[in-house]
């Protein structure tokens, strides 16, 4: 018994990157439906009956202001153009400064561990959510292309409250312009506000969005 149920988890867990896989190779020229944040977004709103609309509008990479692109490539991940995936570099700091502390102090996710998470998952955490990212991540960054997965990235990533999804609907959202025609101060701050942004506004974050335009300029952009 216990041999058949270690047959029917590993042929079942095979079948989930088996779609998984698939559905990499499909995002390259596709853009998705839906994600798993977004799923997880109107289950949220339905248990808890508050209001939810979507509003997303996808654009190409060439339609989103490189200063928005620069901005949360500091912000998120300092080493996109350089990891394959994983940022070990900044995953060991991460792990070394919490050992130290004796607690989790910060997240470490790279832009492909976050791009995989908002398809497949929610935003909650578990070990093995996070065992998942680690092996699909290296796979994304592969099959999709730094180009195409910072695209992907921020079509679709939260960057507001109850349904706005992407820089073109935040950018409309927070400042009522299209994701071409932010200025960099106003990339920054949307930058800063994406490790909560159902809850911060970009007008508050005067401190890390400063942090962030100092990381753009020490990186030349």
């Amino acid at each position: 018994m216990f041999r058949r149920i270690l047959i029917f988890l590993f042929a079942a867990v095979a079948a989930v990157y088996v779609f998984w896989t698939v559905a990499l190779f499909a995002l390259r020229v596709v853009n998705p439906p839906t994600t798993g944040v977004q799923m997880q977004r109107r289950v949220e709103s339905w248990v808890r009956h508050t209001p939810y609309r979507k509003r997303q509008t996808f654009v190409p990479l060439a339609k989103i202001s490189p200063e928005v692109q620069h901005a949360v490539i500091s912000a998120e991940d300092g080493r996109f153009y350089q990891h394959h995936g994983i940022d070990w570099d900044e995953t060991e700091k991460v792990a070394q400064e919490s050992q130290e502390k004796g607690e989790l102090l910060r997240g470490a996710s790279s832009i492909p561990q976050q791009l995989v998470k908002n398809l497949f998952f929610t935003t909650h955490r578990n070990p093995l959510r996070k065992l998942f990212e680690y092996t699909l991540a290296p796979m994304a960054d592969r099959i999709l292309g730094k180009r195409r997965e910072l695209e992907l990235y921020l079509n679709i990533v939260e960057w507001g409250p109850n349904g706005v999804y992407g820089i073109e609907e935040g950018a409309r959202y927070h400042y009522h312009v299209s994701a071409a025609r932010l200025d960099r101060d106003q990339a920054a701050r949307l930058a800063a506000i994406l490790p909560a942004p159902r809850r911060w506004h970009p007008a508050r974050m005067d401190d890390y969005s400063a942090i962030i335009l100092a990381r753009m300029e020490k990186a030349g952009w």
